[in-house]
């Protein structure tokens, strides 16, 4: 009898096990196939890109100016301009963004009022359409701070209070600002709260705690996340619609006032007011192209900074 029940045991287990396997085999497929999915979606993307823009993309495309309405030349000032928007938007955009994360991280308390005011900003900054920053940046930038200093220092000269590079890299230092908060923000989080407890015991002040202990131990994090936001902003259309994209120059941009061209705006007007579209396919997707490289640069670029920084620090 006993012999009988455990037998009728062993199958009931070894029936659950089965089946526990059966699900646990079924999820891990389900799980490969999604990443297949993913995978295979965007070789395809990348596929018809180079495939579409193959004859177009030469260093003469690169390096020469739009000609014959911009249904032959080059995207050489497309991409000075984006190269102009990404550094002004970089130097705005992450000192504030990293000196916000260390008040944050670093000397706003755990209960302190004013710092869950600004995290509740950032999170609802970082869910605002990119379209509403340009607006953003046409009211406040332009005809706000523009108006007002050609008012007070150029006679009321137009200068200031129209569409240029420096009002159209500030409304897109306001988009990528939160990204770099919260990723500056994580990364000083990383840093064990003994370290500092240990630095502090040692006689060093809050500010060489965090200079001589926080800042070099979560820096490959900090440069990672700035990176990345930075990328981001580089391929961005919306907000700098109202404040400084040019739909063609014949020069490039000769100071902070100038407008200018951008890669991602250049697609756009050419997908959509082009004089004939179907002509500027290739160079369309030849632009696409250079966009695509450029934003993956700087994603490489920001992996090989934290491969290096980590590599040195072992």
């Amino acid at each position: 009898m006993n012999k009988v029940i455990n037998e009728s045991e062993d199958h009931f287990f070894s029936s659950k096990k089965s089946i526990s396997d059966i699900k646990g085999t079924f999820f891990v497929g389900i799980t490969q196939l999604a990443v297949i999915l993913i995978i295979a979606i965007l070789f395809v993307i990348l596929g018809i890109i180079i495939y579409q823009g193959r004859s177009k993309f030469s260093w003469e495309f690169i390096s020469s100016f739009p000609t014959n309405g911009m249904t032959e030349g080059g995207i050489f000032p497309a991409l000075i301009g984006t190269f102009i928007l990404v550094i002004v938007m970089s130097i705005a955009a992450v000192p504030f963004g990293t000196i916000t994360a260390l008040y944050l991280t670093e000397y706003a308390s755990e209960n302190s009022k004013f710092a869950a005011a600004v995290r509740f900003s950032v999170r609802t900054l970082a869910v605002v359409p990119s379209i509403i920053f340009g607006l953003f940046g046409l009211g406040f930038f332009i005809q706000f701070l523009g108006a007002g200093a050609d008012t007070a220092f150029n006679g009321g000269e137009l200068r200031w209070g129209q569409p240029n590079i420096l009002w159209a890299s500030l409304t897109m230092s306001l988009l990528t600002l939160p990204v770099i908060i919260v990723s500056v923000e994580e990364a000083l989080k990383t840093i064990p709260r003994e370290l500092r407890e240990a630095s502090l015991a040692l006689g060093a002040t809050k500010w060489q705690t965090i200079k001589n202990v926080v800042l070099p131990g979560s820096v490959s994090g900090i440069m990672t996340g700035t990176i990345l936001a930075v990328s981001r902003g580089a391929g961005e259309v919306a907000p700098i619609l109202f404040t400084g994209a040019a739909y063609y120059l014949a020069t490039l941009p000769g100071s902070l006032s100038d407008q200018f061209m951008n890669l991602g705006y250049h697609i756009y007007i050419m997908s959509t007011q082009s004089s004939d579209v179907e002509k500027t396919m290739p160079i369309q997707f030849a632009t696409t192209l250079v966009l695509l490289i450029l934003t993956l640069s700087l994603n490489v670029v920001a992996v090989l900074i934290r491969s290096r920084i980590r590599r040195n620090a072992k």
